[in-house]
């Protein structure tokens, strides 16, 4: 397993051009809510955390309960650059939540050559012309999550899906301080992915502050660690290339997964 320290050495200064890159995320009200609060959600694109930029669209809202179960959220409202979700959490019980966007296929990258001449496109109606050397041709494939716990962490929320790119925690993402670390598993399918950058981004709800950055790869069984050594509110940035499915109009689908998650002071 590979530890990287969270804002030290070499990193204190970091910052990723992928984790600036109009990121998804998925940012709740509170990680703490209590038995039968109802919880806020933004959702949205953005180069910085948590200044929304496009409105996250296109997909179905969910919530996996401590007992496993999905549901649709009680109500999701699509504004002009962020979407607005609610939901109440049933009365007496306690654990933990997982909030997702659900995956979002989003715009299409076509880049060709041909004469020497390099062009680029995003509208899907465009066509790679016959004899071009195709140099990307990717669909982007979107999903942002958090966790919120009522009460002991726990419960069946925090289990792999074993679809998709994921990040699974071995730390219970509601359960992180200062001193301690975030461990967890990068997988595609259920299969751990090795040598996987992921990117941990500090939010800093405004635009006119640079946020900080780490990078830490995955070993070859796809676990990293990473040193907490600032308290705030985080996001997890993890991008994998695949072959698109067959019909789909493009070659790959450029996979993004995004966690938001906190870290407190002893």
């Amino acid at each position: 397993m590979r530890l990287a320290p969270l804002f030290a050495g070499i990193f204190a200064c970091a910052f990723a051009a992928t984790a600036s890159a109009h990121t998804p995320y998925l940012a709740p009200s509170t990680f703490a809510p209590r038995a039968g609060d109802t919880v806020a959600l933004d959702a949205a694109f953005a180069e910085t955390f948590f200044v929304p930029e496009t409105v996250f669209d296109n997909s179905r809202f969910t919530v996996i309960g401590p007992d496993g179960k999905e549901a649709a959220l009680d109500a999701v409202q699509l504004l002009k650059v962020r979407a607005v979700a609610e939901h109440t959490l049933p009365k007496g019980a306690t654990g933990t939540y997982r909030f997702s966007t659900g995956p979002r296929l989003g715009a299409l990258f076509r880049t060709w050559e041909l004469n020497g001449k390099q062009e680029s496109s995003r509208d899907p109606a465009a066509k790679i012309p016959a004899g071009a050397k195709v140099i990307s041709n990717f669909q982007s494939l979107t999903l942002a999550e958090t966790f919120v716990t009522v009460g002991e962490p726990g419960g069946k929320a925090l289990q792999a899906r074993g679809k998709g790119i994921e990040l699974v925690p071995t730390t219970h993402p509601n359960d992180l301080f200062v001193g301690e670390t975030f461990d967890f598993t990068v997988q595609y399918d259920g299969a751990p992915l090795a040598d996987q950058k992921v990117e941990i981004t500090e939010a800093v709800w405004t635009s006119d502050r640079k946020p900080q950055v780490v990078t830490v790869l995955t070993d070859a069984q796809g676990k990293a660690s990473v040193k907490l050594e600032r308290a705030g509110t985080w996001l997890a940035l993890t991008r994998h290339r695949t072959k698109a499915p067959a019909g789909a109009p493009v070659d790959e689908y450029s996979n993004s997964y995004t966690l938001t998650f906190r870290v407190l002071e002893q």
